[in-house]
């Protein structure tokens, strides 16, 4: 009988618990989104007062981690430079998916797929051998393409943002968490593209460039170069150097050697290769952008570099953290 008692005792007072957690739900869900955030953060606060020590040890850990985990991913991009590109472009590919799946963001996921199966049809075509004459070409415009959609999206986006931020969006009657999520929106697309794309015509200009014989890793090239073809895409030269051409003009190196001005764009911009494809000297950047509105394209695509760091290895470095304090018993 006493055992009885004592038991609708405790489902009584977990029915009381319930109950509180329900009626408490209640009452925020009644809340304006402003009272709601402060009393939850009140509650947060309470929850958590009394544990400095805890939290000034997990932001120690925090920053220790960060620091360590900084210094191999140097040391690792140093000495094995290749490894640590192909393992940052699967991440680069893979983690955002997740996040996207679990949040239900199925717009980026339809995007992501039609990216993921022209990228895979590019670079199964660059990685053939012997190597077609005509796919050079079709990929470097292929991620040219990608470069410049990604570049005049990832600019939309920060005007949206900075629209927003100085509250012109008022003039359209848009309202400003609207304005702000399609701002960051589109931000996120042009950054996240811009540096797949990059990462991507990486290796494929390097197979492509090794495929057609004019580019090895040694720096000696492997078969002599005609002054009328181009080394990047194999193809004859038409146009001449001094000549304005329909489609595109012929550019020639601080090296004297020729090439298509759409394909030498694409070997240093797009494929990030900063030498001459044939006998390997650095190219002057600042003599070829002879337009001043391209030069920002060089700056932007140092931001895609440090936008590489932050998505690819940033969520490995917390959910790293994460687990040390779960070791330590930290919350």
């Amino acid at each position: 009988m006493a055992a009885a008692v004592l038991e609708v005792e405790v489902v009584g007072a977990g029915g009381a618990g319930v109950r509180e957690a329900v009626d408490e739900q209640v009452y925020l869900s009644e809340l304006a989104p402003e009272e709601r955030w402060r009393v939850e953060h009140a509650q947060m606060h309470a929850k958590h007062k009394g544990h400095e020590a805890m939290h000034a040890e997990m932001v120690l850990i925090l920053i220790a981690t960060l620091v360590v985990a900084q210094l191999l991913l140097v040391q690792w991009k140093q000495r094995h430079p290749r490894s640590y590109n192909m393992v940052t472009l699967f991440q680069m590919w893979i983690v955002p998916v997740y996040f996207t799946v679990k949040l239900h963001w199925w717009r980026f996921l339809g995007i992501w797929v039609l990216f993921s199966l022209v990228t895979a049809f590019i670079t199964f075509r660059a990685t053939r051998k012997p190597l077609e004459q005509t796919t050079p070409r079709l990929v470097y415009k292929w991620f040219l393409l990608l470069y410049k959609m990604s570049y005049a999206t990832g600019i939309v986006g920060y005007i949206a943002v900075m629209f927003t931020l100085f509250g012109l969006n008022l003039l359209f009657r848009i309202k400003p968490e609207d304005a702000m999520d399609f701002g960051i929106s589109l931000l996120f697309y042009g950054l996240y593209y811009g540096v797949l794309g990059r990462d991507f015509a990486e290796m494929c200009a390097d197979y492509m460039a090794s495929t057609i014989g004019f580019y090895s890793a040694s720096g000696m090239p492997t078969k002599h170069l005609s002054d009328s073809v181009c080394a990047v895409c194999g193809q004859p030269i038409f146009v001449d150097v001094n000549e304005e051409g329909i489609i595109e003009n012929t550019y020639r190196l601080s090296c004297n050697h020729v090439f298509h001005e759409f394909c030498i764009r694409g070997w240093c911009i797009v494929g990030k290769k900063q030498t001459c494809p044939y006998c390997k000297e650095k190219v002057d950047l600042k003599r070829m952008f002879s337009n001043p509105w391209e030069r920002p394209h060089v700056m932007y695509g140092q931001l895609l570099d440090w936008l590489r760091y932050l998505v690819a290895w940033q969520p490995v470095i917390i959910g790293l953290v994460q687990g040390i304090n779960y070791c330590l018993g930290l919350e």
